[in-house]
């Protein structure tokens, strides 16, 4: 698991990355959902999936029950961070769990459903990101990942050779 950069808050696409430098390896995608989550600030086993998945057997979700192997002081930090929801999920939550259910199915299961990702795109590309995105996308250009991505060229393609041992 990737966590160079981990995103804090309403994510995917309204996250603040934050550089953690951390990578995770498991053969447990239980435990390492679970120690991820715990490096986030949350408690795995209040999380429904992992939760569900250490009662069933299927991996290991409690922390206290996963050997550690590496550093284990930075594995035994919190990140703080904090649970968020965008006004696309927001919306989504209020047509299929809340007040609105009763327009799920002309919303969700016909025709119209199309607008949804239109919907989403207006909010994320012609609001959240003129608004607050730029501004967090520059923030993050200024750390040494961001540095390393802008040296990445562009619209190059990457020839593979093969060659005979």
């Amino acid at each position: 698991m990737d966590g160079t950069i981990a995103g804090d808050g309403a994510g995917p696409r309204t996250m603040t990355p934050k550089t953690k430098n951390v990578i995770l390896a498991s053969g447990d995608s239980v435990a390492i959902d679970a120690i991820a989550a715990k490096l986030m600030g949350f408690e795995p086993l209040e999380i429904p999936y992992i939760r569900m998945c250490n009662e069933r057997g299927l991996g290991i979700g409690d922390p206290s029950k996963i050997e550690i192997a590496g550093d284990t002081e930075a594995m035994s930090k919190s990140w703080n961070f904090k649970v968020k929801q965008s006004l696309v999920i927001w919306g989504d939550q209020m047509v299929r769990r809340g007040p609105l259910c009763f327009l799920e199915k002309i919303i969700l299961h016909s025709p119209l459903v199309v607008g949804a990702p239109i919907a989403s795109n207006i909010y994320h590309d012609w609001l959240w990101y003129p608004i607050r995105g730029k501004r967090i996308v520059r923030d993050f250009m200024g750390t040494e990942w961001g540095k390393l991505f802008q040296t990445y060229a562009t619209g190059v393609k990457t020839v593979i050779s093969k060659q005979k041992v």
